[in-house]
């Protein structure tokens, strides 16, 4: 099935049921999420900003952050479901959210330590601290 002539739309804090959380972090393989449902019913409460991709009704991306405003944001998730992937919606999506903080000076996240997620998070400006298993990335404001 291809999606390529379909229109993305990107919504910031969307009402997302948890059928359509569950099925996305499914399509991704994240079974440390929907292995314990009861906790991904709070994923989305306790962030402070999240914004969705939908084709149609469908979810099909989502990032989420963590942050006090000031001097920090985390960016606890983000994914795109596997047919969408390549398409410019991750980025999209990374970019959307680092434009609402562009007042930070600290902006981080962990991920899996892989040539393909160094390559994108690089590829936005983000700098790896390879000193465990797992990858974290930084990017400094310095202008702020």
């Amino acid at each position: 099935m291809t999606h390529e002539k379909r229109t993305i739309t990107y919504i910031t804090q969307a009402e997302i049921t948890m059928d359509d959380l569950l099925s996305l972090y499914s399509s991704v393989g994240w079974s440390a999420y929907t292995d314990h449902p009861d906790k991904m019913a709070k994923l989305l409460s306790g962030a402070v900003n999240l914004i969705s991709a939908w084709d149609g009704d469908h979810l099909v991306g989502l990032v989420r952050a963590l942050s006090d405003n000031a001097s920090i944001v985390y960016v606890q998730d983000i994914l795109v479901h596997p047919e969408f992937q390549r398409k410019g919606i991750g980025r999209h999506l990374l970019d959307s959210l680092l434009k609402d903080y562009a007042h930070i000076r600290q902006i981080v996240l962990m991920t899996d330590n892989t040539e393909k997620t160094k390559a994108f998070y690089q590829s936005l400006g983000f700098s790896a601290a390879e000193d465990v298993e797992a990858v974290a990335f930084i990017r400094m404001n310095h202008t702020v």
